[in-house]
């Protein structure tokens, strides 16, 4: 069946409402919760859950060209880890060194930010030239990164870091307590910590630095020869081939792209906690950075998927976690619902494989 046999689903409005159910679902959600969870519907709230997310975002964002490449990269949570606690590493032996403070968060940040693209490029090479399956390449480098991240850190977070860091990295552009004063970049020095709570924080940074990337890689995929490659090769592999594409070359930049944006997500995670995370087994960012593409309308087969649309998916996930907390749901029903999530985004996808 597809969509355009006709019915309701034909019209403007029908289409539309199947294009974007996702986003429809998420509206839906902000205004059920807003009348079940107390302090739901507010500013702070809706900043703390996407400040949050940036990580979640990043993820997503990497496994959205994957998946519409026709793969899947299981080993991106695990990389975070492993550029996590490298950068926490590196930055604990440039402090024991004397270097200053600034210096050995720009040089530790680069060089593992350069160190993440190896597992994507090494991904890439597995798959293409000896034909592995994606799953199994992946799930490969899943178990490397993580081993290595143990190793590095003996299975504890790596702390000692730089002050500075999650400072920067929860740090709102506006601080204001009504009435009194408003202060940009920062709480004024004589503001007591203790009174921290009184004061309205707004425009966290987090937020400017995950909207820039995303608006570059949704430009990419949707402007550039790259993104059209990547469609490309995910409707139809031989049909890429035949139209003078570069299949393997492509596929290896992908995942490379892939575990660079992972490897980001690490650092980001080492500025918003101030420690070294290696990745728990039980984290499980990898699935749940499919489950946002697949809701936010990707298809597993390929060549279908947008990277505000999965970032919508990922939002959808968060409010619906972050909402059944505050409206006092059991926290399981979490699982639950992304469950049912996914499976009507599936079978959206297979009764309707024309939409998008």
């Amino acid at each position: 069946m597809s969509d355009d046999s006709g019915g309701f689903l034909a019209t403007g409005l029908g289409r539309s409402l199947a294009n974007n159910w996702a986003a429809f679902f998420l509206l839906l959600m902000l205004v059920v919760f807003s009348m079940t969870g107390q302090n739901f519907l507010s500013i702070v709230n809706f900043q703390n859950v996407v400040h949050l997310q940036t990580v979640p975002l990043l993820l997503a964002a990497a496994e959205t060209f994957v998946i519409i490449s026709g793969g899947i990269d299981l080993s991106i949570g695990f990389v975070m880890g492993l550029v996590s606690v490298s950068a926490a590493r590196l930055m604990q032996a440039f402090l024991a060194s004397g270097l200053p403070v600034g210096w050995v968060i720009v040089l530790a940040s680069g060089i593992v930010l350069v160190g993440s693209l190896i597992p994507g490029l090494i991904n890439g090479i597995i798959i293409t030239r000896f034909k592995v399956p994606p799953f199994i390449a992946t799930m490969g480098m899943w178990g490397i990164a993580n081993g290595l991240a143990l190793k590095l850190c003996q299975g504890f977070p790596v702390a000692g870091l730089p002050d500075a860091l999650p400072e920067m990295g929860n740090g709102y552009f506006l601080y204001a307590l009504p009435g009194q004063f408003m202060s940009l970049f920062g709480k004024p020095s004589w503001f007591p910590d203790a009174r921290v709570r009184e004061l309205w924080r707004l425009i966290p940074f987090s937020l400017p630095f995950i909207l820039a990337i995303l608006a570059v890689l949704a430009f990419a995929l949707k402007r550039k020869r790259f993104g059209r490659h990547t469609y490309a090769i995910g409707g139809s592999m031989d049909a890429a081939v035949r139209s003078g594409i570069d299949v393997d070359r492509h596929v290896i930049k992908i995942y490379t792209l892939s575990s660079f944006l992972a490897g980001i997500a690490g650092v980001f995670n080492i500025f918003q906690t101030g420690i070294g995370n290696y990745t728990t087994f039980s984290a499980m960012y990898e699935l749940f950075a499919v489950a946002a593409v697949i809701i936010g309308g990707a298809s597993l087969s390929g060549g279908k998927g947008r990277v505000w649309s999965s970032a919508v998916g990922v939002l959808v996930l968060a409010f619906l976690e972050n909402g059944l907390a505050i409206s006092g749901v059991q926290p399981f029903y979490r699982y639950i619902a992304v469950g049912v999530l996914l499976v009507i985004a599936v079978v959206i996808d297979k009764l309707f494989p024309n939409l998008r």
